[in-house]
């Protein structure tokens, strides 16, 4: 099944340093999770001044429990970075 992650960071002074204290682990796994077929396309979301203020990612998992295992695992869930998770399957027209 494929799904639409889209993450929001918190809006508190210290959410961008914290993004940035995990960014690169975060980064380390989302290779990963290409490497093993899992991620289709993502990156960060942008406020108006260009800054990182969230993530959306296209991910394909055997089933919404298995994104669930990812998803909790994640430096951004565990580095408290994401605070504002949606999933919604998709089904994406070209990949």
């Amino acid at each position: 099944m494929q799904f639409l992650v889209t993450a929001y960071d918190g809006k508190d002074d210290g959410a961008l340093d914290r993004r940035m204290s995990v960014r690169e682990a975060h980064i380390n796994g989302a290779n990963q999770l290409k490497e093993a077929g899992h991620l289709i396309a993502g990156g960060a979301i942008l406020d108006e001044a260009e800054r990182m203020i969230g993530s959306t990612m296209f991910v394909e998992f055997d089933s919404k429990a298995e994104l669930d295992q990812w998803l909790a695992s994640d430096p951004y869930v565990t580095g408290n970075v994401w605070q504002d998770i949606s999933v919604l399957p998709i089904r994406l027209a070209i990949k």
